[in-house]
């Protein structure tokens, strides 16, 4: 292998596969990419939709990171996945495609960030995919990235919680990707002719085949090599041997929200009192690295199902081979699914300017786990608090790559954060018992029909929220001193390094963060190669307006 190299990318997720694909495009750079899991070889679990549990908890692909004790909820250790394997995330994700809405991208223009106005990330969302449903302005038809929206017809469960919700007062918005994301929706789902359409697959791997583009799995980075303040390598680990390779441009981190920081830091990069309290040296003190971590915390409420119209019908082993031959031959059906095909985004209150909660239906009553809660057919709404004000972190528990960092989302910490969820059960419960979901609805078997009181719904959200599978923030940009990285991505105090991936945000988005992951990848693409889209002003929905 080249021992030098003008980019090395450290980590082939979602952003990572996107540079790796557009730096390439030009014949005269060699890119390297260093991914620290395997080949996503697996045909049903990283190309069949519905099959997206299956790599959960297992190592081979899964970091299988978990929680400190959680201490606004019942101390509990909460599983965090994340993807090891080319395409991270993306290849093993529940494939909710979902961009945010654009007043999340205007809130990061407000801190000192024009260039990331939704008017300048509109373009680069259009330009990461090919939507197959909503022809209109607000949405790309050339881009890698497949975009389908869920059809709605696997069960008669779906139309009837779409129709339950304009009963209960929802708008139904046709494009939740366009001029407006509030309202009860059909969720798109980024699968395209029934199969995933991960980063991997739509970016990285039609790249493969060029000879500038270098793929090495199995490499586990140790540390970012400086020479001064200027980034110049990579150390990392493969099959027990350790490689230095160099970069004459510049090194760039998209392992995510949890390995960039962790990565920054065993580099020398961070709050200069703990890194001392590890004896690593300090190259640069950047106090913010690792602060500021967000996520959405989920609860689902559920029911049983009274016609058997829900995905249980497949869970037998004789259901599970008709899937499967079903996808195989056509790639349709319920493995062609990616369950949650309709939505809700909504607002706990008449105060808040734009949605602070998300709703995603499911025919089936099992938990992310795959702990079925229902002994035969039933449904469900997650309830995801989309912009929580508490605040984790990200520190290191020692200076061995191998070992998880310790990792605190704080959920719960404000009183604010609670009182949306007991808003978000009432507003969710109100939908549920709609008459176009009567012929269905069986008994509410979560969090059930005693749990009614504030204090009762406090309860069990400590004692059964989970992930959404979206830690973000962490390397944040902006133009503070908590800050990571400036509005080009590129890291302060050091030259040569930048951080592109989930962990820049400076505040988490109303949404699955995996496309708009994507987009911030296409952006920094074009800030490192001089280049820059420009903007589309198209109105969007604003509750004053």
């Amino acid at each position: 292998m080249k021992q030098a190299f003008d980019y090395i990318i450290v980590g082939a997720g979602s952003a990572g596969c996107v540079l790796a694909s557009r730096l390439s495009k030009d014949p005269q750079v060699q890119v390297l990419v260093l991914e620290a899991g395997p080949i996503d070889r697996h045909l049903y679990m990283f190309k069949m939709p519905a099959a997206m549990v299956e790599a959960f908890d297992n190592p081979k692909y899964d970091w299988m990171y978990r929680s400190d004790p959680e201490p606004n909820m019942n101390g509990r250790r909460l599983s965090y996945p994340r993807g090891r394997v080319l395409g991270g995330s993306s290849s093993i994700n529940g494939m909710v495609h979902l961009r945010g809405n654009p007043l999340d991208y205007e809130g990061w223009a407000a801190q000192g960030l024009p260039d990331w106005s939704y008017a300048n990330c509109l373009p680069y969302f259009k330009k990461l995919e090919t939507n197959r449903g909503c022809a209109n302005e607000y949405r790309g038809d050339s881009g890698p990235i497949q975009s389908t929206p869920g059809p709605c017809t696997t069960s008669p469960l779906f139309q009837a919680y779409l129709d339950a919700g304009v009963e209960a007062g929802h708008v139904f918005t046709d494009d939740v990707n366009g001029y407006r994301q509030e309202g009860i929706c059909r969720y798109d789902m980024t699968v395209g002719d029934g199969e995933r359409s991960s980063a991997a697959r739509a970016y990285l791997h039609p790249a493969m085949g060029r000879p500038n583009l270098t793929v090495v799995t199995s490499a586990l980075a140790n540390s970012i090599v400086f020479d001064g303040k200027r980034a110049v390598g990579i150390s990392y680990q493969r099959k027990g041997i350790t490689h230095q390779v160099r970069a004459t441009r510049e090194v760039i981190l998209s392992a995510g929200a949890i390995n960039s920081p962790q990565l920054l830091m065993l580099s020398g990069i961070g709050n200069a009192d703990h890194l001392a309290a590890l004896d690593i040296p300090t190259v640069a003190h950047v106090p913010g690295v690792g602060e500021n971590l967000q996520d959405h915390l989920d609860v689902i409420v559920q029911h049983q199902c009274l016609q058997p119209v829900s995905v249980h019908s497949v869970f037998s082993l004789l259901g599970r081979a008709k899937v499967g031959i079903q996808w195989l031959l056509f790639r349709s059906g319920w493995g062609a699914s990616n369950l949650f095909e309709a939505g809700l985004f909504f607002r706990s209150n008449d105060q808040v300017a734009f949605p602070n909660l998300q709703q995603v239906f499911a025919p089936v009553a099992i938990n992310y786990a795959g702990e079925v809660a229902v002994d035969g057919h039933g449904f469900q709404a997650h309830i995801s608090q989309m912009r929580p004000q508490s605040r984790g972190r990200i520190r290191l528990r020692s200076k061995d790559p191998r070992q998880h960092p310790s990792i605190l989302f704080n959920h719960l910490e404000f009183e604010n954060d609670r009182q949306e969820f007991r808003d978000g059960v009432r507003i969710t419960r109100e939908l549920l018992v709609q008459p176009a979901l009567t012929p269905y609805r069986g008994v509410e078997v979560s969090p059930g029909v005693d749990c009614v009181s504030d204090k009762d719904i406090d309860a069990w959200v400590r004692a059964t929220g989970a992930t959404a599978h979206h830690p973000s923030c962490t390397c944040r940009m902006g133009t503070g001193d908590d800050a990571v990285v400036d509005f080009e991505l590129r890291v302060q105090g050091v030259e040569g390094l930048r951080v592109v991936d989930a962990s820049v945000m400076p505040d988490i988005v109303s949404a699955n963060l995996n496309v708009p992951t994507l987009m911030i990848a296409e952006k920094a693409a074009d800030f490192i190669r001089g280049k820059k889209l420009a903007p589309e002003n198209l109105p969007f929905y604003r509750t004053d307006s």
